[in-house]
């Protein structure tokens, strides 16, 4: 079944909201590369946009009507936005959901040490990646310092005019012999990952207090007055910070006809983003309420406080409900099972340079529109949420009549592997889920590419989706 190319609904005379709607997208995932900078970015606008911190509202003893508009963050890392709709929400809600993490490396609670004279952070890499990507990369350093006392001393460095930037040294080639004979899984080993951040020795040689002996790794000595002189670190306050590793630079335009854009953390911000602005863009009180649920640790299988196993969707949603008198134990329960959900994440987009993976009737392909993956999971369907086919039909009809472009994927040929998202854990409720997200070519690599075009039908499809599912 052969899809248009959603290009063709935009001539160049009428491409400017889509362009403009890219443009965007492309500053924020160039300014927000953790989940952390995401969930404040979103933050600020949604307070911008009339979104009320649903936490200041519980203490306030605040009530919701239809029409109000409520936001929640988990520990500085997700997200959960409501927009309460006309209809009781036991009745179900029109749920957006996606993740805001993405592989990078993490350093190493006690990441700093000297070899040879040079200062080395030491990482452990997060999600799945092939380490060999990482190598002689500008990296930069983003996250947060949180100081005994409880300040918190946020860093982003390597990606400001003038910063310097970090990496991971490569072997070169003319002694890479026994290297190159090595799988690609091995090429680069995982505590191979260190990045190299100083070469100066401390230029004084200060004594101890006992005059026993001269300051060892002067090196590393160096690097911590740096860090003391300009962020007020020490090396004890590594323990307790959450620094990601991440490529340093913007997002650019990708291609001649610029068409495209590459840039670190498409998945799955390529699907948050979107699904953030649709909530904005209700203009009318939905009938349902509508739900936009921004997540953490998707990578690494959506454990702990901040991924989508947590409790804090359910438990926010039972705040909402109290707030709106609408609560009890067994309304929350209909409220999550008659809800509708968008699991909004990305796809595999066919690349002509590794076709023997996909299957050409069943793959996602640039400029063809949002993509439906009715399930994902690996080789069979293990791990996956399989979505009803009256569920997709529902779906079929609403994007048909707003002229939505979509697509339908699997995630490669049946043998060839797989992956998952945060889907099967909604379905847990009862809940109607599908996958739906954009097209990614270089998946979980330092820089990724999709379509503009998918992009924006992304946007008007989750609109949709909000308005009328």
């Amino acid at each position: 079944m052969e899809r248009k190319n959603a290009w063709e609904k935009y001539p160049e005379e009428k491409r400017g909201p889509l362009l403009e709607f890219s443009e965007t997208y492309r500053q924020f995932i160039s300014d927000c590369k953790t989940e952390r900078e995401c969930t404040e970015k979103f933050k600020q606008i949604a307070k911008r946009s009339g979104f009320t911190d649903l936490e200041e509202k519980i203490k306030s003893g605040g009530s919701l009507k239809p029409g109000d508009k409520v936001y929640a963050v988990n520990m500085g890392k997700g997200l959960a936005m409501y927009v309460v709709g006309t209809q009781p929400i036991e009745q179900g809600m029109n749920i957006l959901g996606a993740h805001i993490d993405s592989p990078r490396l993490d350093l190493k609670q006690n990441p700093l040490y000297e070899d040879t004279e040079m200062a080395m952070l030491d990482t452990h890499y997060y999600g799945g990646v092939k380490k060999y990507q990482w190598v002689t990369l500008p990296l930069a350093l983003h996250g947060v310092f949180v100081k005994k006392d409880g300040t918190v001393i946020s860093v982003s460095i390597g990606d400001k005019p003038g910063d310097p930037v970090f990496g991971v040294s490569d072997l070169l080639i003319h002694l890479a012999g026994e290297q190159m004979e090595k799988k690609a899984g091995k090429v680069i080993e995982g505590e191979n990952l260190d990045i190299l951040i100083g070469s100066i020795p401390l230029f004084k040689q200060e004594k101890k207090e006992d005059d026993s002996e001269v300051i060892k790794d002067r090196v590393k000595a160096n690097v911590l007055q740096i860090l003391a002189k300009e962020y007020q670190i020490e090396e004890e306050d590594f323990v307790s910070a959450e620094i990601e590793v991440v490529p340093a630079g913007e997002a650019r335009d990708y291609g001649f006809d610029r068409s495209m854009i590459m840039g670190y953390g498409h998945d799955d911000r390529v699907c948050a983003y979107p699904s953030f602005m649709a909530m904005l863009d209700l203009e009318e009180i939905p009938e349902r309420t509508s739900v936009c649920l921004l997540v953490d640790k998707e990578e690494v299988g959506s454990v702990g406080a901040t991924g989508m196993k947590s409790r804090f969707f359910e438990n926010m949603t039972a705040e909402v409900m109290h707030a709106a008198g609408q609560y009890s134990e067994l309304a929350l329960r209909r409220a999550l099972a008659n809800s509708k959900v968008l699991s909004s994440d990305v796809s595999a987009a066919f690349d002509p340079n590794f076709a023997s993976v996909s299957d050409k009737k069943n793959a996602a392909y640039f400029g063809k529109g949002l993509v439906f993956n009715k399930y994902t999971g690996s080789r069979g369907k293990s791990g996956s949420n399989d979505a009803n086919a009256e569920y997709m039909a529902h779906l079929r009809n609403i994007f048909d009549r707003n002229d939505v472009s979509y697509q339908t994927s699997e995630l490669g040929k049946v043998d060839q592997g797989g992956g998952g998202t945060i889907a099967f854990i909604l379905a847990d409720y009862g809940m109607e889920v599908i996958d739906s997200g954009v097209a990614v070519l270089n998946m979980h690599a330092p820089w990724e590419i999709i379509s503009k075009v998918d992009l924006y039908e992304a946007y008007r499809g989750y609109l949709t989706f909000l308005k009328e599912a």
